[in-house]
């Protein structure tokens, strides 16, 4: 039966422990202060009760110590409870810097996963037992929502714009994924499931591949076909930034702040280039809004990426990136 119904999901990632410890103890103190309030109202209600007809009551004052600790009490347990939460948000918001990553696009009402070689994948994830994994999540059309609950990990999926979330498989097996965000009539269908295998396995399958492109070369073929080539050029003296040594690095903006060259900011960059203009470089560089799709940006995003250890133009190799505009 406890197969058959269970209380919860299986715990299967460094996330399911924190997150059932966390709810055990917030339903803990709710029982235990519920029960003790109604046994307290029995209680009253028969040793209070009026014994005659005409029987008055005894007038009562209240009582400051009862007062103290029913706001005290209350108040450490929240703040317990809050902190606790705090902990567990902070650490799933901030990914480990040696994840493996997944790009992920929800679109009306499929799920379309692209592994680091390229590989791709519809409704099906594959990923390796006790490596950190960042999935990068967009959608196409409205809001969705990717949701583990085995790995009690849950994220936003949004239009225009990139969310991230990881978590740590712990156990191989296979694990049912949602969209938890309503996002039109067949919605309840809209699923998958995750594969969590051995590594050696997951490696075997990621090389297996027979429908997986290279994102790298597919990124450097658009980037010609784009014409980005023509501006964008690897000494820097183009009418945009170089692309080496961008990524991972911070981007000096022309209004004197700076920027992490992340997934998100090569993405608006993309699509909304005048949002953020480089120190250095006049907004030239025109939209390419409506003109590439998700999946392009992602080998854009690729092939930019691969170019953050190339040498930076006007700096030696072994020194600090530069910082630039894509």
């Amino acid at each position: 039966m406890q197969s058959q119904l269970p209380l919860y999901p299986e715990s299967a990632s460094n996330f399911s422990s924190q997150v059932d410890g966390l709810m055990l103890f917030m339903v803990a103190v709710c029982l235990f202060f519920g029960a003790l309030i109604c046994v307290a109202v029995v209680y009253f209600f028969f040793r209070y009760r009026r014994k005659t007809a005409d029987e008055i009551g005894a007038p009562i004052h209240g009582d400051l110590r009862l007062e103290i600790t029913w706001i005290v009490l209350p108040f450490f347990l929240l703040m317990a409870m809050f902190g606790w939460g705090a902990v567990i948000y902070v650490d799933y918001r901030h990914a480990p810097p040696d994840t493996l990553d997944v790009y992920v696009i929800g679109k009306q009402w499929m799920w379309k996963l692209q592994q680091p070689n390229g590989r791709r994948e519809i409704n099906e994830l594959h990923v390796p037992v006790d490596r950190n994994v960042r999935l990068i999540l967009a959608s196409e059309d409205v809001i969705h929502d990717f949701s583990v609950p085995a790995f009690r990990v849950k994220m936003d999926v949004m239009p225009g714009h990139y969310n991230s979330m990881w978590f740590k498989p712990t156990k191989t097996g296979r694990y049912h994924f949602f969209c938890s965000q309503y996002c039109g009539t067949s919605h309840a269908i809209m699923g998958g499931w995750v594969t969590v295998m051995e590594q050696d396995e997951y490696a075997a399958w990621l090389a297996g591949s027979t429908n997986s492109g290279d994102p790298v070369a597919e990124g450097a073929k658009l980037y010609n076909d784009l014409a980005c080539n023509t501006c964008h050029l690897p000494d820097g003296k183009g009418r945009g930034p170089s692309y080496n040594g961008v990524y991972g690095s911070k981007v000096k903006l022309a209004d004197g702040s700076a920027v992490l060259a992340d997934d998100a900011y090569i993405r608006e960059s993309i699509l909304q280039p005048n949002a953020k203009i480089v120190a250095g470089f006049q907004p030239v560089m025109p939209s390419f809004q409506g003109l590439v799709t998700e999946d392009q940006i992602i080998a854009l995003t690729a092939y930019i990426k691969a170019q953050k250890d190339q040498p930076v133009p006007g700096k030696p190799a072994a020194g600090e990136p530069a910082t630039g505009k894509k």
